[in-house]
């Protein structure tokens, strides 16, 4: 079975692109490993006193998007493909890569956003620099 990463970041576009990977992944019997990145600084704020941290604001944050993970999976699961899902806090671009290489991912799906005509806009500059970076191929589903 080939592992599929699907990077979400529960934008508006996580429907269409969750949907195509579906219909990928039954097209070549894969399996779809959902992969969320937090960023390393939740629960940070500056106030008047510099720098301050609040571990109940990153608590709660990772919980709501282990929820949200976890209501993607079932969907992928309830049309009958295999599915996982994890989250990890860091540089989105390189956790991506380190998850697909960790699966030993035959593919990464991504979604592009056509909000402007510009490349950078349209495809996202994750998902440029991921084709750019990636070893791993990466199929790129229009989502808007």
């Amino acid at each position: 079975m080939t592992n599929i990463i699907v990077p979400t970041d529960f934008s508006e576009a996580r429907d269409r692109l969750v949907e195509g990977a579906i219909k990928f992944a039954k097209e070549i019997s894969g399996k779809i490993c959902l992969i969320h990145v937090a960023p390393a600084d939740i629960g940070f704020a500056i106030g008047d006193m510099g720098f301050q941290y609040f571990p109940e604001v990153e608590q709660n944050e990772i919980k709501q998007e282990l929820l949200q993970l976890n209501n993607i999976e079932q969907k992928v699961l309830a049309h009958g493909v295999d599915c996982d899902h994890v989250l990890k806090q860091g540089v989105a671009g390189d956790i991506i890569l380190e998850y697909g290489k960790e699966k030993k991912a035959g593919y990464i799906v991504m979604g592009s956003h056509g909000r402007s005509n510009m490349y950078d806009v349209f495809v996202g500059s994750l998902t440029k620099e991921l084709t750019r970076r990636s070893q791993i191929p990466v199929l790129v589903i229009p989502v808007h």
